[in-house]
């Protein structure tokens, strides 16, 4: 979908058409959930500080997530999917890769189901999707983003390599700022520079990512689409507008992040031993503390009086900015269906 929350907020409200609308909170310790077209003009990006986003765009317009919202749209949009294929694997709310190789409608051609999903997605939600369509994984993400927004780009698999060979190396799909920065150090700025090391020199620099960018420069990702992917761990997290460092508030605030993921694991059926709590102070220093149970906690009485002691070794001789709390390590007979919670309360 193209800048999903925001283009919802849009569609909703006539008023904020056409003018640059970032979704989030505007305080001081603000984050930008997404941002409209009109504001990316401006260099707003998701993630970004509220208020760096508001230095960049003076004429920024903030709007509260309503995520209640964004999940019934995402519900519709997947309604879609389904009509032509079970082999869907969402990457979020708002993205998802399909295998349509065989599918409901019989249909041979990837690319016209792809442009059937866009005008369906446009009469059902009033909002527009881009779509990319490749042999794979890897090369269908890149198309997807390559002329958003409302975009649609084909790869054929017999221009797969030589299309990577000319793709600036920021473009590849999992590649980040971080390990952008080392390959410009390594002099690899194109797919074509990539391709011209070996599989062990780019495990020596990128670890075990460098298995994987030796095939992608190749035009190869051997992933198969899983619609059934199975949920590791559950988390909520909050950054406060004022640090803390009273332990009694800050165990409420626990208290509530805690209360959070236990509802999100009764929606996911998804039950673990091993329970996090993570730290961030005012000098970004992170720390996490984990304890791992016996077995798996059902319920909130179960597991809170462990956390509640966790929270009492918690260095707290320093402000804390952010509090984390995630549960994980789930039982090998605990059935758990595709849906990783990340639950960020700016």
């Amino acid at each position: 979908m193209d800048a999903f929350y925001a283009s919802v907020e849009q569609r909703d409200n006539e008023a904020l058409r056409g003018k640059p609308v970032a979704v989030g909170y505007p305080e001081a310790r603000g984050v930008v959930a997404t941002a409209s077209y009109e504001a990316r003009k401006f260099g707003v990006r998701s993630a970004m500080p509220s208020l760096t986003a508001k230095n960049k765009c003076p004429g920024l317009i903030f709007v509260l997530p309503r995520f209640e919202v964004y999940h019934a749209v995402s519900e519709q949009i997947r309604e879609i999917f389904s009509e032509y294929t079970d082999l869907v694997e969402p990457l979020s709310l708002d993205e998802a890769f399909l295998d349509v190789t065989v599918n409901y409608k019989n249909n041979p051609s990837a690319g016209l189901i792809a442009k059937e999903i866009q005008r369906k997605i446009f009469e059902k939600t009033g909002l527009t999707a881009s779509a990319g369509v490749s042999v794979n994984k890897f090369l269908a993400k890149i198309a997807s983003d390559y002329k958003k927004p409302n975009g649609f780009f084909v790869i054929p698999p017999e221009d797969a390599e030589a299309f990577v060979e000319r793709l600036p190396i920021e473009q590849f799909f999992g590649v980040g700022k971080v390990t952008v920065q080392k390959m410009y150090e390594n002099r690899i700025f194109t797919g074509y520079d990539l391709k011209q090391r070996s599989e062990a020199e780019l495990v020596r620099l990128f670890g075990k990512q460098g298995h994987s960018l030796y095939l992608n420069a190749r035009g190869i990702d051997p992933r198969e689409v899983e619609p059934n992917r199975i949920t590791k761990s559950i988390s909520s997290e909050t950054t406060f507008l004022q640090d803390k460092s009273d332990r009694i508030l800050l165990t409420v605030e626990l208290y509530h992040l805690a209360k959070e993921v236990t509802e999100r694991m009764k929606e996911e059926n998804f039950y673990g031993r091993t329970f996090t709590i993570k730290v961030k102070y005012a000098d970004f220093q992170i720390i996490t503390r984990s304890k791992t149970l016996p077995q798996k906690m059902i319920t909130f009485q179960q597991f809170w009086p462990a956390v509640r002691e966790m929270m009492k070794q918690i260095d707290l001789t320093k402000p804390v900015r952010l509090l984390g709390f995630g549960v994980s390590h789930a039982d090998e007979d605990t059935p758990a269906k595709y849906t990783q919670l990340e639950l960020n309360l700016f």
